[in-house]
């Protein structure tokens, strides 16, 4: 049965192909140079104004409007 040890061979070949395949574009998608900074994500998950001035005030801090 030679021809299954082959098989298996191919399979196991393409499986580290395709692994390998994968690891390297997540790592080129994930380390790619980009012009986005933390405060332009962070913006669309903020609290409102009023919300943030209302939490400052209750922990005795000051709102600072930049």
């Amino acid at each position: 049965m030679w021809w299954q040890i082959l098989i298996g061979a191919v399979v196991v070949i393409a499986v580290v192909y395709a692994f390998l395949t994968l690891v390297r574009f997540q790592t080129r998608s994930l380390s790619r140079k980009t012009d986005r900074t933390a405060a332009d994500l962070y913006d669309s998950h903020a609290d409102s104004l009023r919300k943030q001035r209302r939490y400052a005030q209750e922990r005795g801090g000051e709102w600072k409007d930049k």
